[in-house]
Parts: C-alpha cells; structure tokens; sequence
C-alpha cells in the first residue's frame, strides 16, 4: 500500500505544474525545496492519512479550496 501512495504521489506531482489544488501547490514548493522523492513520501504521507480520516471518521472526502 505505501509503494502505490508513494507512486501516485509521484504522478501526481510530475502531472501538476499548472494546477491550483492547494495540496499540489504544497508538494509543488516542497518539492522546490526537497527534492521530488522527499516531497512525493510526504504527499504520499499526507494522502494516508486523508484516506485514514475518511474511513476512520465515516465521512465523505471534500475538497476545499
């Protein structure tokens, strides 16, 4: 399970350049900073733990900006 969030962390990462998601914007500057791989596990990290509150909680997944 963590191999597949950490890839479609990286997808998603390599695919966001001109998007305004303020989750992808976050990657985006981290990965500025730390380099693709850090920031695709921290997105990748980030991602669980969304999944994990969704499913813990029993809640829909909204996204705000």
């Amino acid at each position: 399970m963590r191999t597949l969030l950490v890839q479609g962390a990286i997808s998603a990462m390599t695919r966001c350049k001109n998007k305004t998601d303020n989750q992808l914007q976050w990657a985006q500057q981290l990965r500025a900073k730390k380099g693709l791989q850090k920031a695709s596990v921290a997105l990748a990290n980030k991602m669980a733990r969304i999944i994990w509150s969704v499913m813990a909680n029993d809640h829909d997944y909204v996204v705000v900006n």
